[in-house]
């Protein structure tokens, strides 16, 4: 190529995109990769320092840096860098703590957003003979990074696109194999590069859009929503301190007590994550600042340097959200559910009842096709088992069920709330009330079986904050509560069930007395 463009005349068209070909060729480091730091100690200071919590991946990457650290010591040079992906809802740090990553290696960082990409050629570039034609973005960031062990954040996976200009998914399949990158090939520059040193890090909210092939080749790292605790922690160790940063308090000039942090998490909030967190209280800083600023005179008071719960509503309005609580009084036909949502768990309120009828049906609380299903299963469940139920079959079947979940407007699925419709539907044929500290959770079969569900961290932290006592969740979950934190776990009865049998008999009241 350089002796091709020695013969090119100065102002040849052919000669700028040779020059500009050679000067990508010359930039790229090829094999150039800078030192790791390999101090464990250090690494996990540098990650607490900037997160609050997320131990498993913490974890996760310190096991990584021991196996780099034992494979550099022995000179093998075969180790493969994992492909991390970093699954969870937005707003709990999947993208700050790639950064946290590549701090703590002293790595180049380099943020790569794949969020409605759609070309395939935004990865593997374009050829030469096309005019205007540049490398992708793989190349381009090696370039910016100046080194070929970078960590190259590949941020929303999940939200790829594809159309005809080609599948950017595809084209990633080479570029996320530690088996095939090491001959990675763009169109543009036309030669193997190896970016088996780079350390690619991927985050998504869902992987139900990402394509098989292509999360095979990714290790998953499943980041939960925070507990309350958890959001009060990083509020007063890091979102706080930031936002008078930036707002121009000094550090101690205003305080937020405990208190009316928790008050901006329940009433002010509601996600997995803490970014509705830090708007909030960026809110509250400026407020605070006007209310001092335009204070004039001796005798104006000046504004409390503590905020308490109760100073909310003068600095954020009225309260934005609620979280539904349980009844004071056991009721018929009415079951406290557990759902998860992509702001983290909720309770799900069930109402039945039951009227004279042909045995009809109706479902209203725009339910989706599988908790409709899951409402017939129940249904059937019952009447199939009027007889050990202590029910009149003969009533059961003169008798319309209607079967509301209340928030009609919000749509909602899924299988996990079969467990709950059941008791519901028992509740209202029978006459005998739901006590009103129970809640659960679990799919139902029509033979009565109670099948695993999840979301269970979420479900147990949405029930101890609408203050249950006792949760009724499948038994095939019982691994699943090592997930859940201690305080949650501290304040609630926990429950394992196998079938609908054990569930009746742990949620239903006696009936009252003369009730027929």
């Amino acid at each position: 190529e350089i002796h091709r463009l020695a013969k090119y005349p100065p102002n040849f068209p052919e000669a700028a995109v040779s020059r500009s070909y050679l000067d990508l060729v010359f930039e790229l480091p090829w094999g150039h990769c800078s030192k790791d730091k390999l101090n464990l100690a250090a690494c996990r200071r540098q990650l607490d320092r900037d997160h609050y919590g997320l131990q498993t991946i913490k974890e996760r990457i310190l096991e990584y840096l021991a196996v780099m650290k034992r494979q550099k010591s022995m000179k093998d040079e075969t180790y493969k860098a994992p492909i991390l992906c970093l699954v969870g809802p937005p707003g709990v740090g999947k993208t700050s703590i790639a950064q946290s990553i590549a701090t703590a290696l002293g790595r180049s960082y380099i943020r790569m957003s794949l969020g409605g990409v759609k070309d395939e050629a935004e990865i593997r570039g374009h050829r030469r003979t096309y005019i205007g034609a540049m490398p992708g973005r793989i190349i381009q960031a090696i370039k910016r990074a100046g080194t070929d062990n970078p960590l190259i954040l590949m941020d929303e996976i999940d939200k790829l696109g594809s159309d005809y200009r080609g599948d950017p998914a595809s084209a990633l399949l080479e570029v996320l194999d530690p088996e095939q990158n090491r001959s990675f090939r763009d169109h543009y520059l036309e030669l193997n590069y190896d970016l088996s040193q780079v350390l690619f890090v991927t985050t998504a909210n869902t992987t139900e859009t990402i394509p098989d092939a292509l999360l095979d080749r990714m290790e998953l790292i499943e980041l939960s929503g925070y507990t309350e605790e958890e959001k009060t922690e990083i509020a007063r160790l890091h979102l706080w301190p930031k936002q008078q940063k930036l707002n121009g308090l000094a550090a101690g000039e205003l305080r937020l007590s405990k208190t009316a942090i928790h008050g901006i998490i329940e009433d002010y909030t509601r996600e997995a994550g803490v970014r509705q967190l830090e708007q909030q209280l960026a809110r509250i800083a400026r407020r605070w600042l006007l209310k001092k600023e335009e204070k004039s005179g001796p005798s104006a008071a000046a504004p409390n340097k503590l905020l308490q719960r109760r100073d909310l509503t003068r600095y954020l309005g009225k309260s934005r959200y609620h979280y539904d609580l349980v009844d004071t009084k056991d009721l018929v036909g009415l079951a406290n559910g557990l759902a998860w949502t992509v702001n983290g768990g909720d309770m799900l309120n069930i109402e039945v009842s039951a009227v004279k009828g042909s045995g009809k049906l109706q479902l209203t609380g725009q339910l989706g096709d599988v908790m409709q299903e899951s409402a017939k299963v129940a249904l059937s469940y019952v009447r199939g088992h009027a007889a050990e139920l202590g029910l009149d079959t003969s009533y059961c079947e003169k008798t319309d069920i209607h079967i509301h979940v209340p928030e009609g407007a919000i749509p909602k699925d899924g299988p996990s709330a079969g467990i709950t419709l059941a008791v519901a539907a028992l509740s209202a044929l029978s006459g005998r009330p739901v006590k009103h500290q129970v809640a659960m959770t679990g799919e139902l079969t029509i033979r009565g079986r109670v099948l695993p569900i999840g979301g269970l961290k979420e479900k147990m932290i949405a029930a101890q904050r609408a203050g249950v006592k006792t949760v009724l969740f499948p038994r095939q979950n019982e691994a699943d509560l090592d997930d859940i934190p201690a305080s949650v776990k501290d304040k609630l009865q926990l429950c394992p069930i196998n079938d609908a049998q054990e569930a009746f008999a742990l949620a239903l009241a006696a009936a009252p007395a003369g009730n027929s």
